[in-house]
């Protein structure tokens, strides 16, 4: 990299900024398909897609398209009134979801947030639990956003430290981390979410594939356990497909790996297209029919340019074959990455473009390998200090993998 003024732009963000996220060094100016670009001109493969939300690729033409042509129309007018592009956006997702009801939002933690009181709400006023004292279940590893709700039931330290006293009403299951078990299933962690389950119980709240965690995915069959456990009690299951959901996987939505559907869906980032937030929970007449005008909203929930946007990323998933690229090229990706002959190599996981590579005894952390792979022209990111993970566009090619793939043997090499 060219000795440049981007540490101008270091300092400027450190002055004036607040210090919650540690960056990368490198300024980014550009975006275009699966590339990225900085203010000196290097070029970047993205292999982050800003943790799943620019599934379609950078600056998508016909979702730039969609955005200019209904700014120009209407773009915020509250939900105080009807709009068509909000109208139309509802009845698309709900019936490429299957799901009755959609309440939208903005960012991933409103819709979480917005699951967890329509839970709470179903549990009073449909299961008959006493006021205020509904219980929802959550998995030990989480991470469903920032909120001082959300953070209250982290069970990471880092998250929490500082911000409290935090509310109840959460208990912490064991989740499943494909740890040996008696059987195919894991036994274990369907146990202790069983054990936690009683009459206050209104909700389990999971994420099929622990992201954040560093790519976990539990067993085969492990879901659909899950599911019936909460039939057979009266418990609504709600997944949170915020990075899971939209095709990363290489299926629409990563519980259709298992043939089951849940109680409540919530989705987010690719929903905006990679150029506005948009989130949204989805879920059944009976739950959502306990919101009445007053009980819930947002001032930019399902405007008319975020659902302009929305439905066309909606449409581009299928017009554009992500899905199937997602399937075919991570599944390609995954097994190159797990053909590495390197000793420091764990294990190699991931479902569709949505990999993770963890560490064990690296000569250095996992974030400065993600530096030495930023020299190179690529763009990843650590978590949990011993995973990278890779997550490129849902469009990517696979030459653009497969020089992915040389980069990551470099710098392995190197060190």
């Amino acid at each position: 990299m060219k000795d440049t003024l981007q540490k101008d732009y270091f300092e400027k963000e450190a002055l004036y900024g607040a210090s919650n996220y540690s960056p990368l060094p490198v300024v980014l100016e550009k975006g275009e398909g699966a590339y990225l670009w900085d203010i000196d001109g290097n070029k970047y493969l993205d292999m982050m897609s800003a943790y799943s939300a620019v599934s379609h690729g950078h600056s998508h033409p016909q979702l730039v398209q969609t955005l200019y042509e209904q700014a120009q129309k209407l773009a915020i007018s509250s939900r105080a009134f009807y709009t068509e592009p909000f109208a139309g956006y509802l009845e698309k997702l709900s019936r490429v979801s299957g799901f009755e009801a959609i309440l939208p939002m903005n960012t991933g933690a409103e819709a979480v947030e917005t699951a967890i009181k329509a839970a709470r709400r179903w549990g009073y006023f449909t299961k008959g639990i006493e006021e205020n004292k509904a219980e929802i279940i959550v998995a030990d590893g989480n991470f469903h956003g920032r909120t001082s709700t959300i953070v209250g039931f982290s069970s990471d330290t880092e998250y929490k430290k500082g911000f409290g006293p935090f509310g109840g009403g959460f208990a912490t299951a064991d989740y499943c981390s494909n740890c040996s078990c008696d059987t195919s299933n894991c036994i274990k962690s369907i146990d202790s979410i069983k054990k936690l389950i009683n009459k206050n119980t209104c909700a389990v709240l999971v994420e099929p594939i622990q992201g954040e965690g560093g790519i976990i995915i539990p067993r085969d069959g492990w879901l659909k356990q899950l599911r019936d456990l909460c039939s057979e009690n009266n418990v609504l299951m709600i997944l949170d497909e915020i990075q899971s959901g939209l095709g990363r996987t290489g299926k629409l939505f990563a519980f259709q790996h298992e043939g089951i559907i849940p109680d409540g869906l919530i989705l987010g980032k690719a929903l905006g297209g990679g150029l506005i937030p948009v989130s949204a929970f989805l879920s059944s007449r009976e739950v959502m029919d306990h919101f009445d005008p007053g009980s819930h909203g947002s001032t930019f929930g399902g405007n008319p340019l975020a659902a302009a946007v929305a439905s066309k990323a909606i449409d581009l998933l299928y017009e554009d074959k992500l899905i199937n690229n997602s399937h075919d090229l991570g599944l390609y990706f995954l097994n190159e990455l797990k053909a590495l002959d390197f000793t420091f190599i764990k294990e190699v996981r991931g479902k569709g473009l949505w990999i993770g590579l963890e560490l064990s005894n690296a000569p250095m952390p996992a974030k400065n390998i993600c530096k030495l792979l930023l020299k190179e022209g690529m763009l990843c990111k650590e978590t949990h200090e011993t995973v990278i993970r890779f997550a490129p566009p849902l469009m990517i090619q696979k030459s653009e993998i497969d020089w992915a793939l040389e980069k990551i043997k470099k710098v392995f090499s190197s060190l």
